[in-house]
């Protein structure tokens, strides 16, 4: 095992405790937690318990839920000086905003405007990950052609022939992380979920 392999799996068995810990701290009982974010009980207790390895899909309605940034969950390390934040910027007509630093897997928000809806597929090497916060989506991914709305998860090999920007209809807001190969940890495509997106 590599040193960030035994830095990833350290990390991962840590967060079942400090979910249990953030969500005592602010007194919801796990039916609270289960109601709130539409996970089953039995999930988030084996989660909290270190049975249930954590995904975003978990962790992102957790985060919401309990009103914590995603990495305060994960317990993700601070490099450098905290108080050094990372700026948006303009990038093929969107703005990107960085969430993690260089190096590993990456994390953006990316808020796409109207203007930017006309497909120019593309492959490279890795892995994405799309989460909607807000507006509506199209993804071309492969011969598929999705709208995903406000909430909807989309995640695939970026060796398929993709593209994701706007309908045309109003500007959308999305947290995508990348990874390349062999940084994908515990995400897997979710073709079944993607279908659902039509």
């Amino acid at each position: 095992m590599t040193d960030d392999s035994a830095q990833i799996t350290t990390t991962l068995e840590l967060v079942g405790p400090r979910l249990r810990r953030v969500r005592e701290q602010r007194g919801i009982t796990l039916t609270d937690a289960a109601q709130a974010t539409g996970i089953s009980k039995s999930t988030l207790s084996r989660l909290e318990n270190g049975q249930r390895r954590p995904s975003l899909e978990l962790l992102l309605p957790l985060a919401q839920a309990y009103r914590v940034p995603l990495d305060d969950l994960v317990g993700a390390p601070e490099v450098g000086d905290p108080r050094i934040r990372l700026k948006p910027r303009r990038v093929n007509g969107r703005t990107v905003l960085p969430l993690t630093r260089p190096g590993g897997v990456q994390a953006w928000k990316i808020v796409i405007p109207t203007s930017q809806s006309e497909p120019r597929p593309r492959t490279h090497d890795g892995f994405e990950w799309l989460y909607v916060l807000s507006g509506r989506m199209r993804l071309v991914l492969g011969d598929q052609d999705l709208v995903l709305g406000s909430g909807e998860v989309a995640e695939f090999d970026t060796q398929v022939p993709h593209w994701f920007g706007s309908t045309g209809e109003e500007p959308a807001e999305v947290l995508s992380i990348f990874g390349r190969p062999g940084e994908r940890m515990h995400l897997q495509a979710r073709h079944d979920m993607m279908g659902a997106a039509h």
